[in-house]
């Protein structure tokens, strides 16, 4: 056993390389402004109160507030957020997100370890160090059976002052049975489970898996495909039809780098719409942008960025806008010749296979849980789609942590399913973790327990089955190995076995309980 349970943990001991992935995430320069002058200094230089330019296309090395200039700024890896956010004078930026379009200024408010990815990544340590070994179930037993089996032996001894009737006890409780029923048991589980794509990363989290009761998920990446496609096309001019408005607005977006440009653009090609050369693009970051298409001028942006430009926004595309919102889709209005002939929305799209996913995880008793960064709108409008009814919405990572704190508090076995950076902390935590394993992050796939190899997020109800089959079976081959080890101990005190019948009957012992545990490998749980 012990030989045992140092080869697990030689195998599964994967933690350190996610953290060390994790903190070279930290950006190791800054752009510092001082006495009118631009000078590059190291991260741990910074100083709170210091102004800084982050440039496009760079990583902002602390939290702060923006001083001067408009952007839209990538935070995903802390909110797991799929759209960059705009934003402007006075707003927060984090430490490790990604400045996308405009330069701005920013205000340091905390840096080196105050800072929120240096929190992130003692968050992680933090919940390694916490994590109490489970108890597996074969330990349990085997801390009170080898005591009885030798008291027993010595009893029978002195009871019948036959040596050879103490030496067949003895041969016949050896727990080579008990020892055999949680390896054989998860070898075929995991290897079950391999076949159909599921990297189990050890056993313990396999028995762990079989206990949970409930499953909290992230919505980004692993309820939907964290992608960007077009949702809705609404024209509100008579004369422009859904694809002569797309037809405008992606040729207007053809050279933007924006996400929501580039997916606008991306939809129109895909449809087969004809695309004019854009003339004279302007980009105004964080707000939309200006182009001459067809010798026309074109305004794609939010409706500030109309408004700022002397284009009226009616009542009714207010009304839609709105509806949109309720929906958790971003907007786009587009106007032509200053008049605002549409909006075309954009949604992540939710995996088709979700719905069906968290029924089947009702029907087997299982709560389900939203955790995500997505503000509250989107969140509610996509755990609605999916038929979850509790959700969570506009947290941080630490926040993430203390919501599975809060659920393992209540006494509840929490299994955190997640894909990005910002969920390592919580895969920490949780008791047993799964991450999307190929378009997840290396640093979430590292802190999971289990990875879903091919994203199919269909494959949790089965990996629940498995985890409870694995549980009853381990259970079952205990308590056959222990039925047989007592009738061959009462046998033995009646003297009907030697230590040479008493030997076959224990290997037969073996040999049941590694017969029932290969039946695990070929078991359909679909």
């Amino acid at each position: 056993m012990a030989i045992g349970a140092l080869l697990e943990e030689a195998t599964t001991n994967q933690a350190k390389k996610g953290l060390k992935k994790l903190i070279s995430l930290a950006p190791a320069m800054g752009r510092r402004l001082r006495d009118g002058r631009e000078e590059m200094v190291s991260a741990e230089e910074i100083k709170k109160g210091d102004l800084l330019r982050i440039l496009p296309g760079e990583s902002i090395p602390v939290d702060g507030i923006i001083a001067g200039g408009e952007t839209s700024v990538d935070q995903s890896i802390m909110t797991g957020e799929s759209l960059p956010v705009d934003k402007g004078i006075g707003d927060e930026v984090f430490c490790g997100t990604i400045n996308r379009f405009g330069s701005i200024d920013i205000t340091a408010t905390k840096v080196g370890e105050d800072s929120s990815l240096q929190k992130l990544i003692r968050m992680v340590q933090e919940a390694e160090n916490k994590q109490a070994p489970m108890q597996r179930i074969a330990d349990r037993c085997a801390s009170w059976l080898v005591p009885v089996a030798l008291l027993i032996a010595i009893a029978a001894y002195f009871g019948t002052g036959n040596i050879v009737t103490a030496v067949t006890v003895l041969v016949v409780f050896c727990p080579c049975a008990l020892v055999l029923a949680t390896p054989t048991a998860v070898m075929a589980a995991i290897g079950q489970a391999t076949k159909h794509g599921v990297i189990i990363k050890s056993g313990e989290a396999l028995e762990k898996m079989g206990k949970v009761d409930t499953l909290a998920f992230d919505k980004t990446g692993t309820l939907t495909y964290g992608r960007l496609d077009v949702s809705d096309v609404l024209p509100f001019d008579r004369t422009v039809s859904r694809e002569r408005l797309l037809s405008l607005a992606a040729s207007a977006e053809a050279k933007s780098e924006h996400p929501l440009g580039k997916a606008i653009t991306a939809c129109a090609r895909e449809r087969g719409l004809p695309l004019a050369e854009a003339a004279a693009f302007q980009m105004t970051a964080g707000r939309g942008i200006y182009a001459e298409v067809e010798n026309q001028p074109i305004h794609c942006g939010s409706e500030q960025f109309l408004e700022e430009n002397g284009i009226p926004v009616p009542d009714e595309i207010h009304s839609a806008l709105e509806t949109l919102r309720l929906q958790g889709k971003a907007s786009i209005l587009t106007a032509r010749e200053r008049v605002c002939i549409g909006i075309i929305a954009l949604a992540d799209v939710l995996r088709l296979e979700a719905a069906d996913m968290v029924s089947r995880l009702a029907a087997m008793h299982t709560r389900t849980v939203l955790l995500t960064g997505d503000n509250q709108k989107t969140a509610d409008y996509f755990a609605e789609k999916v038929g979850i009814s509790e959700v969570r919405a506009e947290l941080l990572p630490e926040e993430k942590v203390k919501n599975i704190e809060e659920l393992q508090r209540a006494r509840r076995i929490v299994c955190m399913i997640g894909d990005g950076v910002n969920d390592a902390p919580a895969l920490k935590t949780a008791d047993v973790s799964v991450a999307m394993g190929s378009m997840g992050s290396d640093i979430a796939v590292e802190a999971a327990d289990i990875a879903l190899m091919s994203d199919d997020i269909s494959k949790i109800p089965y990996l629940k089955r498995l985890s409870n089959a694995t549980v009853k079976t381990i259970k079952c081959s205990i308590a056959l190995s222990m039925c047989i080890n007592f009738a061959a101990i009462t046998a033995s005190l009646f003297e009907l076995l030697t230590p040479t019948t008493g030997a076959l009957v224990h290997n037969a012992g073996s040999c049941f309980v590694v017969l029932i545990a290969a039946l695990l490998y070929d078991r359909k749980f679909e």
